[in-house]
């Protein structure tokens, strides 16, 4: 597997994401900065990190969102290719259309910044297949802005075509529906709040997020 990360003015979590691609695939991902163009051939999986990209000013990840680089991201998607957009990656998918609804101000209006409990809620995609469905794991969480919030319609789509990819069992931001993280229609594009990168390694606390990048290498 060919992996790549968008790295962004105040990106911080790039180097746990490739460190996480690395120990997944075995090869060096590509460090893409946000205004080169044109993105490599042959990438398959496009990870967006965390971090506070552009300083979150005007809302966590609207400038972003209209970086010279989302044009060919959205390409990459529309050829089926896959992405993972993790906190402000997340974030960065919902300003561009990649996927729906938008993060708002946590609940608590505190930041968080702690492992939770996530449960499995489809266990049929790319980026789930090594995890069992309904299998509870742990996950770090560290946002601000992380209360995910859709209409009501977009909200009973995403139960209904199974898009929900990961729901709170203790919802620590205030999530409609308990989700952490959601699917494009196609199920190739994976928004999530919490941090699998940074739960790869014993040191870290846990291992419960390998299982995510092992479930992509394997599918591609």
């Amino acid at each position: 597997m060919n992996s790549a990360i968008i790295v962004f003015p105040g990106s911080n979590c790039d180097r746990d994401a490739q460190t996480a691609l690395r120990e997944a695939t075995g090869k060096e991902p590509l460090m893409i900065w946000h205004k080169e163009d044109p993105l490599p051939a042959g990438i398959d999986l496009i990870m967006v990190p965390g971090g506070f990209s552009y300083g979150d000013y005007l809302r966590c990840g609207a400038i972003a969102g209209n970086s010279p680089i989302i044009s060919q991201l959205k390409q990459h998607a529309e050829r089926g290719g896959y992405v993972l957009g993790v906190c402000n990656g997340f974030q960065i998918l919902c300003e561009t259309g990649l996927l729906p609804g938008a993060l708002i101000r946590n609940a608590g209006l505190n930041f968080v910044c702690r492992p939770e409990t996530l449960s499995v809620a489809n266990q049929d995609c790319a980026f789930t297949g090594n995890y069992q469905a309904q299998q509870q794991i742990s996950i770090p969480v560290a946002h601000h802005d992380g209360n995910f919030v859709a209409d009501n319609n977009t909200l009973a789509q995403l139960e209904g075509d199974n898009r929900i990819a990961f729901k709170y069992v203790n919802n620590p931001n205030g999530s409609a529906h308990d989700i952490a993280g959601i699917l494009s229609p196609n199920k190739r594009v994976l928004g999530m709040m919490p941090h699998p990168e940074r739960a790869i390694c014993r040191h870290e606390g846990g291992t419960d997020g390998q299982a995510l990048f092992q479930s992509v290498l394997n599918a591609i």
